[in-house]
């Protein structure tokens, strides 16, 4: 049986009267890539930080790796952590800063952290302070992924990489995975979720919406349909099946069409508009 490596059962966070996390729920298994997908302020960033121990959860039960390490403390040094922003001592270089991070964790990385830096073409002799945000990223990437963790916990790990970056980043995030790791990865980016990840929660004001594959999350029957006539331009959407859609273009005689998937966008709104819906 597959090892459930991150187990959450009914988390909740609260900040005084404001909600954090609202009775969330998911289990990510050994080797799988795991989208969280939500907007900014949706509760990603408070259950990541639920999970690693950086804040108290009001209620709820969170397990790591079954438990197979005990205490929490022994199960951080098996887990790479990036957050959303890195912070680092600004007057270090960045070789420093990784090596100082490896010596935290009383391990030599350094063979696998200059592999890392060659990928992701990291200036090593630069301080910190000097950096622009995506090589900031960088050093946050190279320190996370250096001892070679069982477990990536990865917060809006793509923001201030450049698309060449984002795909050796990713490429990265894989090799781990082939390699019996896994990856909890959060984001907003929807693309980066369809084409990484194996599964994805869906997660708004602290509230699980929907956890599926993402085929079965990308997957409809609705269609977008651009129509041209008389050289004015129709946009409307069709949820039926073919044969409705081309009577309704029978009907309509248009001088030309287009039909088209909804874009990731559009699929995420509609989670978001039910979830409205299923509130009120």
């Amino acid at each position: 049986m597959t090892e459930t490596v991150i187990d959450i059962k009914h988390l909740r966070k609260y900040y005084g009267k404001h909600k954090g996390a609202e009775d969330v729920s998911l289990s990510v298994k050994k080797g799988e890539i795991y989208g969280f997908l939500g907007s900014n302020g949706a509760g990603k960033s408070t259950t990541i930080r639920c999970l690693l121990g950086l804040i108290k959860p009001s209620g709820g039960q969170i397990t790591l790796f079954g438990n197979r390490y005990g205490k929490l403390t022994e199960a951080l040094r098996h887990i790479g952590y990036l957050p959303s922003e890195t912070m680092f001592y600004p007057q270090m270089k960045v070789k420093d800063v990784i090596a100082f991070a490896a010596k935290v964790r009383r391990r030599n990385c350094s063979a696998e952290a200059e592999r890392i830096c060659r990928i992701l073409e990291v200036p090593l002799e630069k301080k910190i302070q000097d950096l622009s945000l995506g090589n900031r990223k960088k050093v946050g990437i190279v320190c996370a992924f250096q001892h070679q963790p069982e477990l990536l916990i990865l917060d809006e790990p793509t923001s201030g990489l450049d698309p060449l970056m984002q795909e050796r980043f990713f490429g990265l995030v894989k090799e781990a995975c082939d390699a019996g790791g896994t990856c909890f990865l959060s984001s907003h980016v929807l693309s980066e979720i369809k084409n990484y990840c194996d599964r994805a929660a869906i997660i708004k004001d602290g509230q699980i919406l929907r956890i599926d594959t993402i085929e079965n999350l990308t997957h409809t029957q609705t269609k977008q349909v651009t129509i041209w006539k008389n050289g004015k331009q129709e946009i409307f959407t069709h949820a039926g099946g073919s044969a409705e859609l081309l009577n309704r273009l029978a009907e309509l005689r248009p001088d030309d069409f287009l039909v088209e998937e909804p874009s990731l966008e559009k699929l995420f709104m509609h989670y978001y508009k039910e979830a409205d819906h299923d509130f009120t």
